[in-house]
């Protein structure tokens, strides 16, 4: 008899797939499409999983190269028994992003993200609201006219303007990261506009579904109209106050008549009580050192960039000659009023005599007519660098909660979490996550496959979640990067970590785990019965 030898590569993958398993989410999507048809080699759950196992196998591999993919995976070990890497296709893909689409993938992923929550078993104190843009390729013509969302050129998020693209608006709870609402919406939405709209359909069932206390946003969602549709839902918001509202920028310009409080690591603020939209607030003026520092970098950077351009435009201006003196002193008061950074001194206007013969004008001969040309000496304005520096390192956060509870350092904390969300918008446009742009036939299959992909992050931020808790409680310590104990590693890290784990097989019976090491023992002991039985 002859024996035979294959291997297939697990890598991190395991550790995908048992998170997929824990938070159930192959059966919640086949419990959503109890009409797709039972004799089928895979299910739209198991298709689900098999997209977020690409994604997260930062391959960025397209939809007709999975069967590729998957060739070189022990496929029924991830996904299930009987599941072959050929089942994994183009056209069954195609069918599930258009079934999740006709299903709903915001009120899908709800699902799915509530799931997540409750297996984490995360307070969800407060949930962060922000929006990203990620472009497309391809033209995607809506001939029927009735796409839920328009691929279509807006503000770039992307440095990429002269493509189309759509816009992804994400809620996140404050603590993991994990991401509890996605929408899709068309390319050229405004932020204020898409939050107003969420805020007023969406926040009740949220606030229902994990009683967050604090609904958290940057400056777009503090607008009159959104922040009385939260208060008038009951619904408590941290909010950044954006600069150009007048009373922010006289609250700032004024900020020696108040008592700032320290708060440490650099901070310091003040409260400044606020009925703007007519709701009564507390607003919270913020001072950051390390913010300053920052500013103060990049105004003397503008600064320089300014002085050099208005040296150069000063030296344009100065080859001109004008017909008078009171029209060269006038252009030289616009020019001047176009430079807020800069002053003159020694200003001086040369006259110029003109002689309309030709030749040489003779000693004593009276000029036809004068030309005039202006002249002086540019400097920066070092009270207008003071002026704008005294106003650096200094933000408005505003909220409805007037309760003494909530302490200028919680409000500080809690609006920083807003960075949960960016991190994650990062994860999802990293260059490495599934693609950088998106090209599918269609654009309902577009907002399917951000659904995929925002459940892909989900699954790496429970995954990261899970990984430092479980660390901390059975104290226990996986390596870092200097090789050195911690107990709180990135889920990069760690996915880094497990390659080249393959799995053995005998003669198509036997199948042997490889290259298994101490510090993979680690995290899969932590991990649970689950992890446990891929890895052995």
């Amino acid at each position: 008899m002859t024996i035979s030898y294959s291997t297939k590569s697990l890598d991190h993958l395991g550790l995908v797939s048992g998170m997929c398993k824990d938070i159930g989410i192959a059966k919640f999507i086949d419990d959503a499409h109890p009409e797709q048809s039972k004799d089928k080699h895979i299910s739209y759950g198991q298709l689900v999983e098999a997209m977020i196992l690409n994604g997260l196998g930062f391959v960025g591999r397209t939809l007709h190269m999975y069967p590729e993919y998957f060739a070189e995976r022990p496929v029924e070990r991830l996904l299930g028994k009987g599941v072959k890497a050929e089942h994994i296709n183009d056209d069954a893909l195609g069918r599930c992003l258009d079934q999740l689409y006709e299903t709903g993938v915001s009120e899908l992923f709800q699902g799915l993200s509530a799931r997540t929550i409750s297996h984490l078993k995360l307070p969800c104190e407060g949930l962060n609201l922000d929006s990203t843009s990620i472009h497309v390729d391809g033209e995607y013509k809506d001939e029927d006219g009735n796409a839920a969302i328009q691929l279509v050129r807006g503000y770039s998020r992307d440095h990429r303007p002269e493509l189309n693209q759509v816009v992804l608006n994400l809620i996140t709870e404050n603590q993991a990261g994990i991401p509890v609402y996605m929408q899709a919406a068309s390319g050229n939405i405004n932020d204020n506009e898409g939050f107003k709209n969420i805020v007023k359909q969406h926040v009740k069932s949220l606030k229902a579904a994990h009683n967050n206390r604090y609904f958290i946003g940057d400056a777009a969602l503090y607008v009159a109209e959104t922040i009385q549709s939260l208060d008038e839902q009951g619904q408590l918001f941290i909010s950044r106050a954006p600069q150009k509202l007048k009373l922010v920028k006289d609250a700032i310009s004024e900020q020696n008549n108040y008592h700032f409080t320290e708060l440490g690591n650099g901070y310091s603020a003040t409260w400044i009580d606020s009925n703007y939209g007519d709701v009564k607030q507390r607003w919270l003026l913020v001072f950051s050192e390390q913010a300053k520092k920052r500013e103060q970098h990049t105004l003397d950077k503008r600064m320089l960039k300014d002085a050099t351009a208005a040296l150069k435009s000063l030296e344009k201006l100065s080859k001109q000659r004008f017909a008078c003196h009171a029209d060269a002193m006038k252009m030289l008061s616009i020019w001047m009023k176009s430079q807020a950074s800069m002053s003159m001194s020694e200003i001086d206007v040369i006259e110029h005599p003109i002689f309309t013969k030709s030749g040489r004008p003779k000693t004593g001969q009276e000029p036809d007519g004068y030309e005039y040309q202006v002249t002086g000496l540019l400097a920066s304005k070092l009270n207008f660098r003071e002026r704008k520096l005294s106003e650096k390192g200094l933000f408005m956060l505003a909220t409805n909660d007037c309760s003494d509870t909530l302490t200028m350092s919680k409000m500080l904390e809690l609006y920083k979490s807003q960075q949960s969300v960016e991190k994650g918008f990062r994860f999802l446009k990293s260059p490495d996550f599934l693609t950088s742009s998106l090209y599918l036939k269609k654009a309902e299959r577009i907002e399917a496959l951000l659904m995929i992909m925002t459940c892909c992050l989900m699954v790496y931020a429970a995954l990261e979640h899970k990984i430092r808790e479980e660390l901390r409680t059975k104290d226990v310590y996986f390596p870092n990067l200097k090789y050195k104990p911690c107990q709180n590693p990135t889920a990069r890290w760690v996915f880094f970590c497990f390659q080249g784990i393959d799995i053995l097989t005998i003669s198509e019976e036997q199948q042997l785990v490889l290259n298994i090491k101490e510090r993979h023992r680690i995290i899969i002991d932590c991990m649970g019965p689950t992890y446990q039985q891929i890895y052995s």
